[in-house]
């Protein structure tokens, strides 16, 4: 059977021979190829050889190199036994007959088991270090002694920029500028490309000869092999001899190639554990600029938080901090007591919703002996224990009525009276105060009393809902990530991409309450090092749909629309004014119906 004997370009290897069976055979260096030419000469398709009715026939494809055959350049050939065929730097051999088998190969080839081998010992002493430096020495030497080259670079892209990270001698000794060592024009073509490269003899090569670092430097042979990431080249390997005694041959380039397909792994997690690292020690100083004790913030909402949580800190003035649940207000108190002279006192905090109604003037102001049926002993009240420091009446507004007057009265005079007794005990404490109700609508239904609202609000924090944060939300998941970790014993994890983006599009109605609880079942239940959406429990179906921005431009008009006219009585003459358009456009608005709003 006719066929092709394919020698390396390289000039040594072992020669491919490929039977010529079918009725049309493709050559070149593209995959899809019957015969695939690691050449990097050479295009995708270079040519094709088809059976006709009187023989077998070469054709060279549109846009090929040039096609040599015994010497002669042909663009369609009729093939004879012995017929020597050049494309690129690659020779082939056309026979009619298959040749005999292959020659035992040189000891060159030999040291294919041997450089594997230093391959693997390598991948096994660099698998345990995340040390970007040494892995980068320690592989460059490596692959300097396998290829037996004189100089070896590794090559990283920078923003775009291809830098020399590492240059090394086969002494292990660091090389100065690495300009004066390596062509630029090499390296060029196989970060664009991703293709290896071998330039046995580089002053003869036809397509590197002319180029200006190869003349200057007068290389000798070059092998470069792209470091590769989901088929995209992220750096290079180079290496160079400038001995023609010690040319590069094919098999020098597939042992790199090998080399360079775990070098690219072992370099990917470094550039990984490096830049998580990094991203760690930033987030650090990010918090430990943003802090203030357990409290985390920095959009403007809670940058105000922070500055009147400072300013009230020093004075013994009453504060009222509002909010919706979850958003942390007993920390903000206790940050406010923690900053204030009082600081070496008590902290005490009582939840006004929690205790049932007849206990709870006990709770707050202590009882006698048989004030009432099961008070053996007497006892003192919350506000006692604070004394010399401070209190938090957490969810005032759930207080009772009664109960607020006898509060009014301990504002006022700074002396408790214990439940069935008549002496009052003078007490020294601050008092702050937390609800997430709105105290003035309570006032005016007539549950809480308006004198008492004064007593307590001289100053008043409000701590902005999670959602309203900003990229508050992202900082703070973080900082939970990296405490939870710590306090339960876990190993430390980060936020996946994905993970980052549900976070940030989630509405959390329970606040930082909610926040903490997905966070620490994540950590608990995950079994991979990054944190992924279904590992808190925030699966795609649960984020809010993104709308088309023309879509959410027209559904926020129609809201806002809505609104202003609910502020003018329904008027839309007068709405209109007030927005500037011409009266059609409101009741164009009004008229249509909006296709989404049962997803409100």
């Amino acid at each position: 059977m006719a066929c092709l004997r394919v020698q390396p370009h390289g000039g040594g290897g072992t020669a491919t021979v490929f039977r010529l069976h079918k009725q049309l055979t493709t050559i070149g260096a593209g995959p899809d190829n019957d015969i695939v030419l690691s050449d990097p000469l050479l295009p995708d398709t270079q040519a094709y050889i088809q059976h006709e009715p009187d023989g077998l026939y070469l054709y060279a494809t549109e846009g090929a190199v040039e096609l040599l055959v015994n010497g002669r350049r042909r663009h369609r050939h009729r093939l004879a036994d012995g017929d020597t065929i050049r494309m690129g730097a690659t020779e082939l051999l056309f026979s009619l007959t298959e040749p005999p088998p292959p020659a035992p190969p040189e000891r060159r080839e030999s040291l294919a088991v041997p450089s594997l081998r230093r391959l693997y010992e390598l991948s096994e002493r660099l698998l345990g270090s995340y040390e970007l430096d040494e892995i980068l020495d320690n592989l460059l030497d490596t692959v300097i002694e396998i290829t037996r080259a004189d100089k070896g670079f590794l090559v990283l892209l920078e923003d775009e920029q291809p830098r020399v990270r590492v240059a090394r001698n086969m002494r292990r000794e660091t090389l100065g500028d690495p300009s004066d060592h390596l062509s630029d024009s090499i390296v060029a073509k196989v970060l664009a490309t991703g293709r290896p490269i071998i330039v046995s003899d580089a002053l003869h090569d036809q397509e590197f000869q002319n180029a200006q670092s190869v003349l200057r430097l007068k290389l000798s042979s070059v092998m470069c092999v792209p470091l590769l990431e989901r088929g995209h080249a992220f750096g290079a390997i180079y290496v160079g001899n400038d001995s023609v005694r010690d040319l590069f041959v094919q098999q020098d380039l597939e042992v790199l190639t090998v080399l360079a397909a775990q070098a690219s792994l072992l370099l990917r997690n470094a550039l990984l554990v490096r830049s998580l690292r990094l991203e760690s020690q930033q987030l650090s100083a990010e918090l430990a600029r943003l802090r203030a004790g357990a409290i985390v913030g920095s959009c403007p909402a809670m940058q105000e938080v922070l500055r009147k949580v400072h300013k009230v800190a020093g004075t013994d003035v009453s504060v009222l901090i509002t909010g919706e649940t979850g958003t942390g207000k007993e920390l903000i108190a206790r940050e406010i007591h923690a900053r204030s002279p009082r600081a070496r006192g008590p902290f005490v905090a009582i939840n006004c919703g929690a205790i049932p109604e007849p206990l709870l003037e006990s709770e707050l102001f202590g009882h006698v002996r048989g004030a009432f049926t099961g008070a053996v002993a007497s006892k003192p009240g919350r506000f006692q224990a604070a004394s010399g420091g401070t209190i938090l009446l957490d969810e005032i507004g759930e207080m009772p009525p009664a109960l607020q007057v006898k509060l009014l009265r301990v504002l006022q005079e700074h002396v408790v009276v214990r439940v069935g007794d008549n002496r009052p005990e003078p007490v020294d404490i601050r008092v702050l105060a937390a609800t997430h109700r709105d105290l003035l609508q309570e006032i005016r239904a007539g549950r809480f009393r308006e004198d008492l609202y004064y007593r307590l609000n001289v100053v008043q924090i409000h701590l902005p809902p999670l959602r309203e944060r900003g990229d508050d939300i992202l900082l703070l998941a973080k900082y939970l990530v990296r405490r939870f970790s710590t306090e339960m014993g876990l190993p430390h994890k980060n936020l996946s991409p994905q993970a980052a983006a549900a976070i940030r599009r989630a509405p959390w109605p329970g606040n930082v309450r909610q926040l903490e609880n997905h966070i620490k079942k994540a950590l608990v239940l995950s079994e991979g090092a990054l944190l992924t959406p279904e590992d808190l429990g925030l699966a795609e179906e649960q984020a809010p749909r993104i709308l088309p921005l023309a879509e959410a431009r027209e559904r926020f008009q129609r809201n806002y629309i809505q609104e202003v006219l609910a502020l003018n009585q329904g008027n839309r003459t007068k709405t209109a004014r007030d927005l500037g358009v011409d009266p059609r456009t409101i009741f164009r608005y009004l008229e249509k119906e909006d296709p989404h709003e049962e997803d409100l």
